[in-house]
């Protein structure tokens, strides 16, 4: 009996760091003042498939930004040419300097170059919904400006997917801003597909140059934004911004999570970490109690709850199969497998987009 009371404990800690998904404010209050300040920044190498989407899907907005910027970083492909034909201002990046990442280099170029006093940056795999950015905007003026990261919602296609279920419940549960608590709890982090941040703010946090050497560019960041006294907020993506992840198969997705995740989970607020591993214990402990107590009825009662609980999250995070959450130890699994690959593979070398990247 206190083993299956400490479980549901466990359970219930699921709530506590991802209970309050939160979604930007109605496109019907936003005031299209602030558009003509926005530039949108697209840092991108060898995106050729992926850019046309996002380009379009900002064609389509009943909102555009002042301009649409993609920063070429020394692509081996048609990037260029198809950032041209869909609208956008190529910026060719510069050779990339000693003690900066590919990333944060073409985002600090692409800020220089912009002419807007509102910064957009986005992953060149993401995409906007209908009305998203009016919707973005708008949540960005009620703010009052500072910097708005939000959550691109997590399309799935292919069966290999699905095994990103957990890397993003606990990439989401990893910033702090999903919590019971939502915007109060004081050590928020960013997402790193989606920065909406107004010039001052970004200067006055040192821009890109101040986590030129990171990986994981917006977990640092967002520490200096608090060290600048820069208001934060993070949204939930869902029918506003979306994205797709690791769409070339097991090999790309593999190596893509083992890429500084490790890294990110060490810059997790202790607390929001140490809530998401009781979460995740909990979770392993309900399928053992199936086959090991003499109790099996009831610990697969407990373990229906952690399967629906799953189910509910996973829905609000992306487009997940339902059937995902009754088999979700297995996935539980490979995350951890893939999390131990990552943490031993911290500080070395691994290739990414052609790169050799340290993957601290």
């Amino acid at each position: 009996m206190i083993l299956l009371l400490i479980t549901l404990a466990q359970w219930a800690a699921g709530f506590l760091v991802l209970g309050r998904l939160r979604q930007c404010v109605s496109a019907a209050v936003w005031k299209s003042a602030s558009v003509e300040g926005l530039s949108i920044i697209i840092p991108a190498r060898n995106e050729e498939e992926n850019l046309p989407t996002l380009l379009r899907s900002l064609a389509a907005q009943s909102v555009r930004p002042k301009e649409i910027i993609v920063v070429d970083d020394a692509s081996t492909d048609h990037t260029a040419e198809v950032a041209r034909q869909n609208g956008a201002r190529v910026v060719n990046s510069l050779p990339l300097p000693e003690g900066w990442r590919g990333k944060t280099w073409a985002c600090h170029q692409g800020a220089q170059a912009a002419a807007g006093q509102n910064l957009l940056f986005l992953d060149a795999d993401t995409w906007f919904e209908p009305d998203g950015l009016a919707r973005v905007l708008a949540e960005f003026q009620a703010a009052g400006g500072g910097a708005l990261s939000v959550a691109p919602y997590h399309v799935i296609r292919d069966f290999h997917e699905q095994f990103s279920a957990f890397f993003n419940l606990v990439m989401l549960a990893g910033t702090g801003a999903f919590t019971m608590l939502g915007d109060r709890y004081p050590q928020r982090g960013l997402l790193g597909q989606f920065l909406l941040i107004d010039r001052a703010a970004y200067q006055r946090a040192g821009g890109h140059e101040a986590v030129k050497g990171r990986i994981l560019e917006n977990f640092w960041f967002s520490k200096q934004l608090r060290n600048a006294n820069v208001p934060m907020r993070c949204r939930s993506g869902r029918g506003v911004f979306s994205f797709r992840m690791y769409s070339e198969g097991w090999r790309q997705l593999v190596e893509g999570w083992t890429k500084g995740f490790a890294s990110g989970a060490g810059q997790t607020p202790l607390p929001i970490l140490l809530l998401t591993i009781v979460w995740l214990g909990g979770l392993f402990f309900a399928p053992i109690g199936v086959v090991t107590t003499g109790a099996p009825l009831l610990w697969s009662a407990v373990y229906g709850l952690c399967a629906v609980q799953v189910a509910w999250l996973l829905r609000r995070a992306g487009t997940f199969h339902w059937s995902v959450a009754f088999f979700y130890p297995v996935l539980v699994l490979f995350f951890f497998a893939v999390f131990t690959r990552s943490v031993f593979r911290s500080g070395k070398t691994v290739s990414w987009k052609g790169r050799a990247i340290r993957a601290d």
